[in-house]
């Protein structure tokens, strides 16, 4: 198994930036101001659950009770909550023997445990040509 870009056993970011940018556009268009609505809040519209898998990152240090809506409304701390989530699940979700991306976008989607699931073409269109206009930088 090939996997790009990840370096979890050294506690390095294994989600690169392009990568982390295109997840958050595809999942709000990246809107830093979404706010919450029932269940997700913020640009990567997260969840309670996401956030608790992901380590419960906190903004600043901060451990208040709201601390979950502080930090995944926060681009900079949703982030880190995706990078410590993708650090507990990363998988080949499309068994192409790499992950990469690709899989990050189907975890990040259809959550942990159920990540080989199909993405409707908007959603995978979106992300691609995202993926294609960025990765050229």
């Amino acid at each position: 198994m090939y996997i790009t870009g990840q370096q979890a056993s050294t506690g390095q970011e294994q989600v690169s930036k392009v990568c982390l940018g295109c997840i958050c556009e595809v999942a709000s268009g990246c809107n830093v101001t979404i706010g919450c609505d029932e269940s997700v809040c913020g640009p990567f519209r997260i969840t309670w659950a996401y956030w608790v898998d992901a380590g419960k990152p906190t903004l600043n240090d901060n451990a208040k009770e709201n601390a979950y809506a502080q930090c995944v409304n926060d681009p900079y701390c949703a982030a880190r909550a995706v990078q410590g989530y993708m650090a507990k699940f990363a998988k080949d979700c499309d068994g192409d023997g790499n992950i990469n991306c690709y899989d990050f976008l189907r975890i990040h989607r259809f959550g942990g445990y159920g990540c080989s699931g199909n993405l409707n073409s908007k959603y995978e269109n979106t992300f691609k040509l995202c993926m294609q206009t960025f990765s050229k930088e």
